[in-house]
């Protein structure tokens, strides 16, 4: 089932994915898996796992606002258009925040997306 507005907050190690619906939110925690090898660059695809799994959360999701720290936000961003390109296009918005409770995650999603609606003509 398609939603419309989705926030994610992102750093190197968790990730919040928040669905805005009218009356509620749905709120779904990554976590990044951690492999402990001496392997040359397993720590780039522990990133590229995580940042999968961010982006699988995300499919469904009409419009997204992207939150988190501005590392966390560009290495995301570069993930994603290198891999999932399909789903940049949907990402609306790029805030820098630093770990905001899951109630002011939610009040600065609305407000983002009140503002990005108004200026799109969606009523």
């Amino acid at each position: 089932m398609s939603k419309l507005h989705a926030v994610a907050w992102i750093d190197h190690q968790h990730a919040q994915v928040m669905y805005l619906e009218a009356a509620a939110t749905q709120l779904q925690k990554i976590k990044a898996h951690n492999h402990h090898t001496r392997q040359h660059g397993s720590q780039v695809r522990t990133e590229h796992e995580f940042f999968g799994e961010v982006c699988d959360a995300l499919v469904d999701v009409k419009e997204v606002l992207v939150t988190g720290s501005h590392k966390a936000q560009a290495d995301f961003r570069h993930y994603v258009d290198k891999h999932r390109a399909a789903i940049a296009p949907r990402i609306v918005g790029w805030e820098t925040v630093d770990h905001p409770t899951e109630g002011q995650l939610a009040a600065l999603a609305r407000k983002f997306f009140v503002a990005h609606d108004r200026m799109a003509g969606t009523p």
